[in-house]
């Protein structure tokens, strides 16, 4: 398998300009074309790749995204090394709007999202999923300069519904602290793939049931997440520069249950 430098990077379209020297590459894929075509510059003098998770023009809801088509894509553009970009909820009084939080812990409550490439006869692969992130990406996140809380649960949901008051009761109860609508299946892809994959999550408004009011709005949410950008921005930059140089030996990148005759992009 090659290795190379390339880290792919999942996030909002209001990250392109962030890249130097930036250029558009079309790529399709055995599930269709990607949320929008892949930016190809340098960032923190790293070589990055970059697509913005729900299209240029922000039209792919959170159960429509191309979730395959997309880490396909960046597999394809050279990425080895992956850090998605997520705005999510906080389920914890302790992490106030504004936290940014890099998970070691991932819960799926989504439904009916194509979730594996080993499926329409590729053959059967089961996957070591037990850590869903990538330890040296997640060493990386956490000894920037920039303030993290390290660690904690990422449930993610179907979305594009808020939850209920009782579903984030649940799931308070149960020790999660996050909550968000992307975070699976690119995780799960992303380990399938053979991609170091970090998640770097910015809290944008309290959840539903933590929090009393009338409950969590989409307006909230981005004007939250726009007053933060440049503290996210910050967090990027420096975790694409903390990364190791190349993937290596990194246990993410462990094929042996991979089925026979499945070829990486």
């Amino acid at each position: 398998m090659a290795v190379t430098d390339v880290v792919g990077v999942i996030g909002g379209s209001g990250f392109y300009r962030l890249l130097d020297g930036a250029r558009t590459r079309e790529l399709d894929t055995p599930y269709g074309a990607p949320s929008a075509p892949v930016a190809l510059g340098t960032l923190a003098g790293r070589e990055v790749a970059f697509l913005p998770r729900h299209g240029a023009d922000h039209r792919y809801a959170p159960h429509e995204v191309p979730y395959r088509a997309n880490l396909w894509a960046l597999r394809a553009a050279g990425a080895r090394q992956v850090v998605s970009l997520s705005a999510v909820g906080s389920l914890d009084p302790a992490l106030p709007t504004g936290t940014l939080v890099v998970p070691d812990q991932l819960v799926d409550r989504t439904a009916r999202r194509p979730s594996t490439y080993f499926a329409d006869g590729a053959g059967v692969g089961h996957i070591s999923f037990a850590d869903p992130y990538c330890p040296r990406g997640r060493a990386a996140a956490v000894a920037t300069d920039v303030p993290v809380t390290d660690g904690g649960t990422l449930v993610v949901i179907g979305g594009p519904r808020f939850s209920t008051r009782a579903e984030s009761q649940a799931y308070a109860r149960n020790g999660w602290s996050i909550i968000g609508m992307t975070g699976m299946p690119e995780a799960v892809l992303a380990r399938e793939l053979a991609l170091c994959y970090t998640n770097l999550s910015l809290v944008t408004d309290l959840d539903a049931g933590v929090h009393v009011g009338a409950g969590v709005t989409h307006a909230e949410v981005l004007a939250a997440f726009a007053a933060n950008l440049p503290r996210m921005r910050e967090m990027l930059i420096a975790t694409v520069q903390a990364l190791p140089a190349a993937q290596g030996d990194c246990s993410c990148a462990d094929v042996s249950a991979h089925p026979a005759g499945f070829v990486l992009p």
